[in-house]
Formats: C-alpha cells, structure tokens, sequence
C-alpha cells in the first residue's frame, strides 16, 4: 500500500515536471528595435512563439529582422533575443 502511494506520487509529481517545462518559453523569439533619438531604447515590435519549435521562430525573427533593416532610410538598430518580451 504504501509502495503504491509512492509510485503514484512519483508519477504526479513526473507529469507536473513535464507540464511545467512544457509552458515555458524555450521557443519564443521576440523582434525589438532601437530609437533614432535614444539608441539605448528596446522597442518590442513582434514576438514569434509559434508552436513549430525553436528554429521556425528563430528563422522567422530572423527574415523579419533583416526585412525591417535593410529598408532604405532605415535609421534604427533591428534585432531578436531568444524569449519572450522584457522591458
């Protein structure tokens, strides 16, 4: 009986470990930008957090993040991090 409750126990406490890393945003890419007039400034201009994994969102921060750039006058710094959006 008490073996039981240990097995069990250990197997709630096993899907509790999977759901939680299974919420986490190891996936995620956000896009910022600078300012021309502060260039210390993270602007968030888009989050990639599709659920096609980690090099769907990468490759697709990274197509936005060179289409944004290579714009004529663009004045400002275009660039992805790894995660979701942080002030």
């Amino acid at each position: 009986m008490v073996m039981e409750v240990g097995i069990k126990m250990h197997k709630v406490i096993l899907i509790g470990i999977l759901l939680i890393s299974g919420c986490s945003d190891n996936s995620t890419y956000t896009l910022y930008r600078n300012s021309a007039i502060d260039s210390s400034m993270r602007i968030h201009v888009a989050t990639f957090d599709a659920n096609d994994g980690n090099n769907y969102n990468s490759e697709n921060c990274s197509i936005a993040q060179e289409l944004f750039q290579n714009q004529n006058g663009v004045a400002v710094k275009y660039w992805c991090e790894k995660g979701s959006f942080k002030r």
